[in-house]
């Protein structure tokens, strides 16, 4: 295997990107960048600690994310699994990226900054749906941000309802939990469950 291992030959093989590459950087939001957060309801949480790296997806209704200001964003922490691997590697390490999704559009935004977790109730307070109040809200101060083309979107056809996949072909959650516990979690009764432990659980 031919390994590439410099910067130099990195760059040597790619070229230098075009002007459309550099120019949509810049270290705030910018009306159309602010729009693009206001359209989307899911983006994926990217963050580094000591044990690794994480990704992890969050959602709600368009606009979950809150714009502070042009260089800050608040992301309120709903009910999860609890196993908290994103707020634990912030809380060591505060370089934070996110990458926003937007359903039938190409167009996905990056952005790249560090956070902190408050858990100011004032500040919880506001974030409340149906009176429950987030445990955590991480606020982000932003360092870099630009949009990403479509062409990851456009090969992947992702939002060509041609392409989706009948979830029946998939190995359900409480499958995969039987098979790794040995039985012992998961299982159908976790799967049948499922619908109405979601109703009480998404906030």
């Amino acid at each position: 295997m031919t390994l590439l291992t410099t910067v130099e030959a990195l760059e040597a093989l790619y070229g230098a990107p075009n002007a459309a590459s550099t120019v949509k950087e810049v270290d705030y939001l910018t009306p159309e960048y602010r729009a693009l957060i206001a359209a989307s309801p899911f983006v994926v949480l990217a963050t580094s600690g000591p044990e690794g790296l994480d990704a992890s997806p969050r959602g709600d209704k368009p606009g979950f994310v809150r714009m502070v200001d042009e260089r800050t964003l608040m992301l309120p922490d709903w009910r999860g699994n609890n196993r908290v691997d994103s707020l634990r590697n912030i809380v060591r390490d505060p370089r934070v990226a996110l990458l926003f999704m937007i359903p039938g559009s190409g167009t996905t935004l990056r952005v790249n900054g560090r956070a902190v977790l408050s858990i100011d109730p004032e500040l919880l307070a506001s974030f409340a749906v149906d009176g429950k109040p987030p445990r955590s809200v991480m606020v982000m101060t932003i360092e870099t941000v630009f949009f990403q083309c479509a062409r990851a979107v456009v090969r992947s056809a992702l939002w060509d309802p041609a392409s989706r996949v009948d979830p029946a072909s998939l190995p359900t959650p409480g499958r995969m939990l039987a098979a790794l516990s040995g039985g012992t979690v998961g299982g159908k009764a976790y799967d049948d469950e499922w619908p109405e432990r979601a109703k009480g659980s998404l906030w």
